[in-house]
């Protein structure tokens, strides 16, 4: 039987009177795919998210990953092989750039020489140039380089799967496009099982390899970008989908010398 990387089980997440954040979330996520969780904010998309690494405790449901419920692992350990990134990435302001990164690496107990070597790895492949950048303080950084090295963070323990709650939300809109292209092309250099939550339709559009649209706490649909596009399940779904369509028209029209 085939057994995906991640499965979300009847998943719920209840807050007494606030009602259910996240009710009956079924979904399969496979080895090396790229899925967003996307939808307007209170969807219940970071909840779900935190469910999978056990910051969030389902009120019902399991998460298993290779087929293993997540509450038969410790909660520490968990996290230690899943890679996040959040939009305040919480960099240490006294730490460099080098101690930040290395910082999974040092509670593992590395070696000093196996953190430097590794961690110049990582700042070469978010696109930090070590040379530069290793000795740095964050406050010396741009909000995009600050984000590079919390994706550098993440992946240091060399995690398969990657949890990634708004990454890029807080950076001007060119250099969170290139954050977004960057990290899509580390996802498929290195392997990953990614899982991103946004509620900017755009980037979920272009990143996703199948797309999760949420709402009120449910999934409304899954499937690829262009099966949402061509074959939106509801008008929800429509009016999501159709946004940045809309958009697209009317740059276009504008670049061709018509009025949108």
């Amino acid at each position: 039987m085939h057994v995906p990387m991640i499965e979300l089980r009847d998943l719920s997440r209840h807050y007494g009177k606030r009602g259910a954040a996240v009710e009956g979330l079924s979904l399969r996520i496979e080895t090396g795919e790229f899925l967003v969780l996307a939808g307007h904010s209170g969807s219940g998309k970071t909840t779900t998210l935190s469910m999978i690494n056990r910051l969030v405790e389902p009120s019902r449901g399991a998460v298993l990953i290779d087929g293993v419920d997540t509450r038969e692992i410790d909660a520490v350990a968990l996290r230690r092989r899943i890679g996040f990134v959040f939009q305040d990435i919480g960099l240490f302001p006294h730490l460099s750039v080098a101690e930040n990164a290395g910082i999974v690496l040092r509670l593992k107990g590395m070696r000093p020489r196996e953190i430097m070597i590794r961690v110049d790895e990582l700042l070469a492949l978010v696109r930090l140039p070590p040379e530069v950048f290793r000795d740095a303080l964050p406050a010396a950084l741009s909000g995009g380089q600050r984000q590079r090295v919390g994706v550098a963070r993440a992946l240091a323990a060399n995690p398969r799967i990657m949890l990634m709650d708004e990454p890029f939300g807080a950076v001007d809109p060119l250099t969170r496009d290139e954050l977004a292209f960057d990290y899509r092309q580390i996802h498929e250099r290195l392997g990953l099982t990614t899982i991103l939550v946004t509620h900017d339709m755009t980037e979920a559009l272009l990143l996703a390899d199948r797309l999760a649209l949420m709402r009120e706490g449910r999934l409304v649909q899954v499937g690829t970008p262009r099966e949402l596009l061509s074959a939106p399940a509801d008008d929800f779904v429509r009016a999501m989908v159709e946004h940045p369509r809309r958009r697209a028209y009317a740059l276009a029209a504008m670049q061709a010398g018509d009025s949108p």
